[in-house]
């Protein structure tokens, strides 16, 4: 059986990447797109090709023979298979998010650098946890059913834009720049967290805290929070997501040339260690995604007055100004900075990786 992934983003790469370590033997043709676009002609060697002209090529038999593997966001795979059925590539298997996480946890499962969390130490003792999961008014309506963890809070963000209430904590009470959130998108609750919640005194300094979308968050099973303490974990991000060349040219497609000069300006002038890695994070594959953390109360604490800073310092360096503008440019660099931060401290904290959960 042939195999073909349709996808031609970070999850379809992944996807190659991991199927390729673990069966090498495995007859991967191509990857599959429905109008080329924007997207890479080839991605890790292998063609990129738009799925009518594929499917154009193939005899009946070869086409019973393929397999579509769908690896995109979830909310759009019916979408894909009824364009793959009228394409008579009926044999086609959803990458689900808990597909995906398998398939993360095998590849890294052998690298020091990406650890995964399941494969440490189930302990006796249970942490105290509390995960923000990020809610916005015009989010779309989950179609499922979902149990979410007595861990989490939902937190609604950009709640000063609104009169609508979509959760008991809003973004907007206590110090807050809720107004921002065209830009900053979830981290205006993120900074909500560290004014609110991560500076306070308290007796709960050993605790964890967390950030999570409303249908992105990381996948803890009950054993996996047991692991926290057990294996003096600081901090659980998403298996990082791969792009290619590396993750500059993933933000082209977001962020213009100037957004990365005010970037790396704001860096060169408060934190210039920093500054001086940036190119090389840059310069390479991996990134953490969607600004989903879980870290010890200190440890995200130290985080965000590393990273709040320097964002507000971007806002006042880009052309035009943040404040002018409302294109998410904030909530994206903040993704990159995240990698920095926890890339260039991986030595001096113990990180560790989940799978992204996504509810649809």
């Amino acid at each position: 059986m042939n195999l073909a992934i349709f996808g031609a983003q970070a999850i379809a790469l992944g996807t190659y990447k991991a199927l390729k370590k673990q069966y090498p033997e495995k007859n991967i043709l191509c990857f599959l797109v429905s109008k080329l676009g924007m997207n890479a002609s080839v991605l890790s060697g292998l063609a990129v090709r738009e799925v009518d002209l594929f499917a154009a090529g193939l005899s009946p038999y070869e086409k019973e023979n393929t397999e579509v593997l769908i690896a995109t966001p979830e909310p759009v795979m019916p979408e894909i298979e009824q364009l793959l059925d009228s394409q008579g590539l009926c044999r086609h298997k959803r990458v689900t998010s808990g597909c995906f996480e398998e398939l993360m946890e095998a590849y890294f499962a052998d690298n020091k650098k990406y650890i995964p969390l399941s494969t440490l130490q189930v302990g006796n003792h249970k942490p105290d946890m509390q995960v923000f999961m990020a809610k916005f008014y015009k989010d779309k309506q989950l179609t499922g059913t979902y149990v979410i963890p007595e861990w989490m809070t939902p937190i609604q963000v950009g709640a000063s834009l609104c009169e609508e209430r979509v959760a008991h904590i809003l973004d907007c009470d206590g110090d807050n720049i809720s107004k921002k959130n065209v830009n900053y998108c979830e981290l205006t609750a993120l900074y909500w967290m560290w004014k609110n919640r991560l500076e306070c005194d308290s007796d709960f300094s050993g605790c964890y805290y967390g950030l999570a979308h409303y249908r992105r968050m990381l996948n803890l099973t009950e054993e996996d929070v047991y692991r926290l303490e057990e294996n003096d974990v600081d901090v659980v991000l998403p298996y990082p997501m791969p792009y290619e060349p590396n993750i500059e040219a993933h933000h082209e497609r977001y962020l213009k040339a100037v957004d990365w000069k005010a970037l790396l300006t704001a860096l060169e002038e408060l934190q210039p260690e920093y500054a001086e890695k940036f190119p090389q994070v840059l310069g390479q594959q991996y990134l953490y995604n969607y600004n989903i953390v879980l870290a010890r109360k200190e440890v995200l604490r130290d985080y965000c007055r590393w990273l709040f800073p320097i964002l507000e310092r971007v806002e006042e360096l880009s052309e035009p100004k943040g404040w002018e503008r409302q294109d998410r440019y904030i909530g994206y660099m903040g993704e990159t900075l995240s990698t920095l931060y926890f890339m260039a401290n991986r030595d001096r904290l113990n990180i560790a990786h989940a799978g992204c959960r996504f509810l649809v």
